[in-house]
């Protein structure tokens, strides 16, 4: 008798390609100076996201308090995208719309362990965000001084309670799906300090490959940490 192999939905396969190709090309379109025409950031950046909205929305159903408030974090995501695609007028509006995701994916996390479960991550990446804050800090303009601060602070108690999850998680059956959110609040918190460096104490060069080449893995990494049904109902 030939032996069976299990079936590989089609869409697993080509899901992470097309997201990876919508990305590629919304860097090149964004990037200075731009390989691509201008417009296309605008059709692929947002594309990218909803590709990776979708990707979580199909592993979300067996546990639907956390997918509920990672699919919020990502739509609200979404909204930040749009708005900084104009740098200028879209900053304020695209710093409330990732500061409500990021509140978004620390309930999330909550949902999975108490808030502070693991208290040396909080440690660790509220001493990274001071660092670089403070390097910053004479460059943020003063109207948008409190703006950030209270944004750097949710970032880094997101990423600080997803390392919680993690940590709290190690040889537990969820422990892979808290480590793919460990590396999602890792890589925001690079790919937001790129940003900001580039914009308050800038220009970084290629600012927009390395801040965007970190960003939607990130963003994967969290649609990743909702696993697939099977593992969920392990956990």
């Amino acid at each position: 008798m030939p032996a069976m192999t299990a079936a590989v939905p089609r869409t697993s396969i080509s899901l992470p390609l097309l997201t990876l190709i919508s990305a590629s090309l919304a860097i090149m379109a964004l990037s200075q100076p731009p390989q691509l025409p201008a417009a296309w950031g605008f059709v692929f950046k947002p594309l990218t996201t909803l590709l990776i909205v979708w990707h979580a929305w199909r592993r979300g159903g067996a546990a639907p308090g956390l997918a509920r408030w990672l699919l919020a974090g990502l739509m609200f995501s979404l909204v930040g995208d749009i708005a900084l695609l104009f740098p200028v007028s879209g900053f304020v509006p695209g710093l409330i719309g990732f500061l409500i995701a990021h509140v978004c994916y620390i309930l999330g996390f909550c949902s999975r362990v108490r808030f502070g479960a693991v208290r040396w991550p909080f440690l660790l990446f509220g001493l990274v965000a001071a660092m670089v804050l403070g390097r910053l800090w004479a460059f943020v303009p003063a109207d948008l001084q409190g703006a950030v601060l209270v944004y750097v602070v949710a970032l880094t108690l997101m990423a600080s309670q997803a390392w919680a999850w993690w940590r709290h998680s190690v040889r537990d059956p969820q422990e892979l799906r808290a480590r793919w959110a460990a590396w999602g609040g890792t890589l925001f918190v690079f790919s937001d300090a790129m940003l900001a460096i580039d914009r308050f104490a800038g220009p970084v060069s290629q600012a927009s490959l390395w801040v965007l080449a970190s960003y939607w893995p990130a963003q994967w990494c969290m649609a990743q940490s909702l696993g697939r049904p099977a593992e969920l109902s392990a956990a």
